[in-house]
């Protein structure tokens, strides 16, 4: 099913139906995945990809929608994207973000909404892409 056909289709949500999951340019240092991570920062990027988007089966990790998580003096700084910036899903999936980095063992944690590089596609992990197809999405 092509992101067209998704589209008003029974399957289609209302949480961030305006979600284009048409290509775009590549920015190379996206997707962030943490693999890199140690410690109390890799915790925090293990709770992150437990987190899905609320329209579909795929961690937000997958999608390609963190930007960046830093722990400095035990507080988790995640820096984030949205795949629409006006999904109405906005302040749920903030706090799942939250709550996530606070179960990796933080004494707090502060999440930013970045919409510069803009999100797409290409910002998928290619898990994620498999993701998305096995949920019916042709990307």
């Amino acid at each position: 099913m092509s992101a067209d056909e998704f589209e008003g289709s029974e399957f289609e949500s209302e949480a961030c139906a305006y979600t284009d999951y048409s290509s775009g340019e590549a920015h190379e240092q996206y997707p962030k995945t943490g693999e890199s991570a140690t410690g109390v920062e890799r915790k925090v990027w293990d709770a992150l990809y437990e987190v899905e988007d609320p329209e579909m089966p795929v961690s937000i990790v997958d999608l390609g929608l963190i930007y960046d998580v830093r722990v400095v003096d035990d507080v988790a700084h995640v820096e984030m994207t949205l795949t629409y910036t006006g999904c109405p899903a906005r302040d749920m999936i903030l706090n799942d973000v939250r709550c996530a980095a606070l179960a990796a063992g933080v004494a707090d944690a502060e999440v930013t909404l970045r919409y510069s590089p803009p999100w797409n596609v290409e910002m998928v992990t290619e898990d994620g892409k498999r993701d998305l197809r096995e949920f019916g999405l042709s990307v």
